[in-house]
């Protein structure tokens, strides 16, 4: 925990949100730039404003990275941890970049955007279809025919071929079988087919196009807000951690105090001085601190887990914080600076001027639905076929191809739809309107979130400064009290109650300063900002104080007693 007595000292200086401005009248809202002006119609998102996401991890974490997205384990001694590993703030962002698997599937969803707008662009190519009937087919056959001059198998072959291959000589046409002979044939033909499609005026395919390039661009927005956020999710969760240490530290400490006390209650009540009262007192307050001391060990342990869930950490390591809490620095930029920078930062505002675009070019194609649609087509097919005929000891062949290749213009116009085109082009034209309503909203929202974290910042500044003059007078009054009952003066009930004022006053301490932080973090994501002064450097001693001999205890820990037995303790 940051010493008491210096808190003050680095934080002695105070951002101040009132600007110089001697103006009375209200600035007309008239007045003010549009943000279709300012950003463009279609923004572009630029990544260049914020570091790329780390992609791999660095030596000194090797063995860190995330288990398989679909790795499930099954048993006890997969999931139970082996390893608590310290790691530093800059340590746990790296992690986060490379492991959080709800990034990686935001990075997916760029891509599939991408992928979408090439399916897109694709509309301005021709379109090549390719087929083939029978490549090759086969045919065989034998008949035998009395007082006929055709056999029926070669009526079917003909009227076969004469459906299927209309300009061709039928190969069995001219076949004449006599009377009882034995005839046997067999056919082997190929058809192919190609088709070349290709709209040289489509109205729809412009605004399509236009509409999938924005949600690309939005999708990358959607990435970026995603980085931030998790950044800022991965440093409240690293401060709320360091934060829980402190705790547990002050628990500690607490209840060294009331080991203390209690000590000397029974030294008291054993000399004859002290009454029984005062020996429950001490025991009680044990007991309390006790119960601190538990319930922050817990509210460790599930941070401790908390953070391992962000940067998905391999099932049997927990992170612990390798640095203690310590006040990030100064916000130099006022709020009216944080407001504006805060509004050509966020990426939330460009993805609602990219949804009112998005919803115009929707517009524009629904309408394209009842207007001409003209293109070009080439079909191209040919044929082959080859017929070899067994008659007797005769042998007949016959082959044969052909090329059909036909070019023209189509056009295709859907003169009335019942005003379906229409009434789906107002849906998007009042679509396009609620976005730019969203973004009204949306400028608000961002500016109250700006304003609630200066205002946060600066009263966890104050209350670091009031909690570190109560914890500097509350550990005076405690030596006070504790003279003054070892004197015989005053009752434990005094220590006691000292005791407990000390207690909650480092723990507000410790709460201010980890809300201070988070509100440092929170600006620099919702302002874009890194404008952060650190603390001087303090002169420190370079051995750390040790407790008088009268106040060093050993804490034993508490037996781990099932809740149905530590319930029937003292009936």
């Amino acid at each position: 925990m940051v010493p008491v007595d210096i808190a003050a000292s680095a934080l002695a200086q105070e951002p101040s949100d009132d600007s110089a401005d001697n103006g009375s009248s209200l600035i007309d809202q008239n007045t003010l730039p549009n943000a279709i002006d300012l950003k463009g119609s279609r923004p572009q998102a630029d990544p260049s404003l914020l570091p790329p996401a780390a992609t791999t991890l660095p030596e000194t974490l090797d063995g860190l990275q995330a288990p398989p997205s679909l790795a499930l384990p099954n048993q006890p001694d997969q999931v139970r941890i082996r390893e608590l590993r310290p790691l530093t703030l800059a340590e746990v962002e790296r992690l986060a970049e490379v492991n959080n698997p709800n990034l990686k599937a935001v990075a997916l969803e760029v891509q599939q955007a991408k992928s979408s707008l090439r399916a897109a662009i694709s509309s301005w190519y021709p379109n090549l279809n390719l087929s083939a009937n029978g490549l090759p087919q086969y045919l065989a056959g034998e008949s035998q025919r009395f007082n006929s001059s055709r056999s029926d198998l070669q009526r079917s072959v003909s009227n076969q071929s004469d459906s299927n291959q209309s300009d061709f000589v039928n190969p069995l046409t001219d076949l004449e079988v006599e009377d009882g002979r034995l005839t046997r044939t067999e056919i082997t033909s190929a058809n192919f087919a190609a088709q070349l499609n290709w709209k040289l005026i489509d109205p729809g395919r412009v605004p399509e196009i236009a509409a999938a390039r924005d949600l690309f661009e939005r999708a990358r927005d959607s990435y970026l807000i995603s980085l931030r956020d998790l950044r800022l999710q991965t440093a409240e969760a690293y401060i709320r951690l360091q934060e829980r240490d402190e705790t547990v530290n002050v628990g500690k400490q607490s209840v060294a105090a009331s080991l203390v006390s209690l000590r000397d209650a029974r030294a008291r009540f054993q000399a004859g001085v002290a009454t029984k009262l005062e020996v429950l007192e001490a025991e009680t307050q044990l007991a309390r601190d006790r119960d601190l001391l538990t319930q922050e060990l817990n509210f460790q342990a599930r941070a401790r887990r908390q953070l391992a869930k962000i940067i998905d950490l391999p099932q049997d390591v927990t992170p612990t914080a390798a640095t203690p809490a310590r006040v990030l620095g100064i916000w130099e930029p006022s709020l009216q600076e944080s407001i504006i920078a805060a509004y050509a930062f966020r990426e939330e505002l460009d993805q609602l001027i990219l949804d009112i675009s998005i919803n115009n070019s929707n517009a524009n194609a629904a309408l394209a639905a009842v207007q001409p649609v003209l293109g070009i087509y080439n079909n191209f097919t040919t044929q082959s076929f080859e017929r070899q005929q067994y008659q007797d000891s005769r042998t007949r062949d016959l082959n044969g191809w052909s090329v059909d290749n036909a070019v023209g213009l189509s056009a295709t116009w859907n003169i009335f739809d019942g005003g379906r085109a229409r009434a789906e082009y107002r849906r998007n034209k009042q679509r396009a309107e609620e976005s730019a309503y969203n973004f009204s909203n949306q400028r608000g929202v961002i500016r109250f979130q700006v304003e609630e974290g200066f205002y946060n910042l600066r009263a966890s500044q104050k209350k670091i400064r009031t909690t570190s003059r109560e914890i500097l007078s509350q550990r005076e009054a405690l030596r006070l009290a504790r003279l003054r009952f070892q004197a015989g003066v005053t009752t434990q009930r005094e220590v006691v109650e000292n005791q407990r004022d000390l207690t909650r006053a480092q723990l507000r301490y410790v709460t201010a300063i980890a809300d201070y932080n988070i509100s440092i973090a929170e600006l620099k994501r919702r302002t874009g900002l890194d404008q952060v002064t650190s603390c001087p450097d303090l002169d420190l001693p370079a051995e750390k104080a040790q407790p008088a001999a009268s106040e060093d205890v050993l804490i034993e820990p508490s037996p781990n007693i099932p809740a149905c037995q530590a319930s029937l303790l003292g009936s």
